[in-house]
């Protein structure tokens, strides 16, 4: 096995900083209300662990299993497991999203929340790389726009291996 090489682009201080003030603005925004959380997993465990920690209304947090990459390539579908989740009708849900690359997997994500009724949905992604776009879908809260790099740490991984890197590192592959 070869040893890959990383550079961090964003340190850990930027991150905590950011998830800070993501958890300041969706509390305000929700004032009143409660949210539903939704961490699509793996790879936004960790994000979404700190923004629930960060935001000060009433937060439930469900789970989806969502993986779209073999490797550092996308593949081009996505495999979705939503077992598990609260109902949905009628509650006010944020997807938290690990990285927006491709924006299939948060598209059909959207599509299956949308047809099971919520009050409101939004989209809060840690990463967002809009150069590979290939669906129509933006979020509404963005940690960080990044370019066209393959990135870890901070939940996201290549081959399972960097989740646990407190900062987002460009990875040489």
């Amino acid at each position: 096995m070869t040893a890959e090489k990383y550079t961090v682009l964003i340190s850990k201080e930027e991150i905590h900083r950011r998830v800070k003030e993501l958890g300041k603005q969706l509390s305000s925004e929700y004032a009143g209300k409660e949210i539903l959380l939704i961490c699509t997993l793996k790879g936004a465990v960790i994000f979404a662990s700190d923004l629930a920690r960060s935001i000060k209304v009433p937060c439930e947090i469900g789970f989806v299993k969502a993986k779209s990459y073999s490797g550092d390539r996308s593949t081009g579908s996505v495999d979705i497991s939503f077992e598990d989740l609260p109902d949905i009708k009628g509650r006010h849900i944020i997807i938290a999203e690990d990285i927006i690359d491709t924006g299939l997997t948060l598209k059909k994500l959207s599509e299956y929340f949308l047809a099971k009724e919520p009050a409101s949905m939004k989209i809060c992604a840690f990463l967002d790389k809009p150069s590979r776009r290939k669906a129509d879908i933006k979020a509404d809260y963005i940690g960080f726009e990044i370019e066209d790099h393959f990135v870890v740490g901070y939940g996201l991984d290549h081959n399972e291996k960097y989740r646990n890197l407190p900062f987002i590192a460009k990875l040489e592959l």
